[in-house]
């Protein structure tokens, strides 16, 4: 796994590391009781993606810009010939935008029938959790927005919480 991590964080500009293979080679576990995710930070916050979600991961490069979108759209990607908007997940929770570097990486994911990259800090690690783990997220008031969350997860290092990715991109602004 540290591969994969090193692989996507330090490979030069436009590289990707490309998980279609890593999940055909028989590398995910085979406990049906478990989810994998890629996990990954924005600044101090850890989340995750069910990484059968991800297709690939690519270090950070410019975008072509499009009007009139909300702020945590960033622009479109050229994919190998698919346009893959690209969401900017630290705008999007409310804190601001990203001053993307090299050092940025984005994450590509299938959500339904269209591919997404979220634009994230680093790549931490591929963890395994059983459903029972995972907790649900506490609702503090009726008007508590935190749809796009699925769960959160104790780590070792504190919690991490989990993206919902259909809802990453439906909930209101």
């Amino acid at each position: 796994m540290a591969g994969l991590v090193q692989a996507a964080q330090g490979a030069p500009p436009g590289t990707a590391t490309n998980f279609s293979d890593w999940h055909s080679a028989g590398h995910a576990d085979s406990s049906a009781a478990l989810t994998q995710f890629i996990s990954f930070a924005i600044g101090d916050d850890h989340y995750g993606v069910d990484i059968m979600s991800v297709r690939e991961i690519k270090v950070w490069s410019q975008v072509t810009t499009i009007p009139k979108q909300p702020d945590f759209v960033r622009g479109v990607l050229n994919l190998r010939g698919v346009m893959v908007p690209i969401i900017d997940l630290r705008a999007r929770f409310g804190q601001g935008l990203t001053e993307a570097t090299p050092l940025h990486i984005v994450i590509i994911v299938q959500i339904t029938d269209r591919q997404v990259g979220l634009l994230a800090d680093r790549v931490l690690d591929i963890v395994s959790f059983a459903e029972l783990q995972i907790q649900p997220v506490p609702r503090v008031s009726q008007s508590s927005r935190l749809d796009f969350l699925a769960g959160l997860v104790t780590t070792q290092t504190g919690l991490m919480a989990l993206i919902d990715l259909r809802n990453l991109l439906n909930m209101a602004d």
